[in-house]
């Protein structure tokens, strides 16, 4: 049985969860890249907002990782207007480890703003 979907969540449906999604998001979409983050949207028929969060072990240890990680899951719950219909990839740069919550989402919206600009 599963639990019922608090409203302030980040459901499994908006997130990307399979490696091809991943793969194919990372290979066909477009890229950007800002100061802490490489960010590749690419355009879906689903009409849904999905988003895949990576941050590798040059980013730090698991806590550090899952903690960006936390960070940018809460900064796109906030701000789902930055976001067009598309499925997102955000990889952290090794930098993000040193970043709070307000420099997340500065660096992402940055990274969105310049995404909507080449996309027209």
């Amino acid at each position: 049985m599963s639990r019922p979907e608090h409203p302030n969540s980040f459901p499994k449906s908006l997130r990307l969860r399979k490696r091809r999604d991943y793969l194919s998001v990372n290979q066909q979409g477009q890229r950007v890249t800002v100061s802490h983050f490489i960010v590749i949207r690419r355009d879906c028929s689903g009409g849904v907002v999905r988003i895949g969060i990576t941050a590798s072990k040059k980013v730090g240890g698991a806590v550090v990782r899952n903690r960006i990680k936390r960070l940018v899951r809460e900064c796109s719950r906030l701000h789902k207007e930055w976001f067009q219909q598309a499925d997102y990839s955000v990889i952290a740069r090794s930098s993000a480890a040193r970043l709070d919550f307000a420099g997340v989402c500065r660096d992402l919206q940055r990274a969105l703003l310049q995404l909507q600009a080449h996309h027209g």
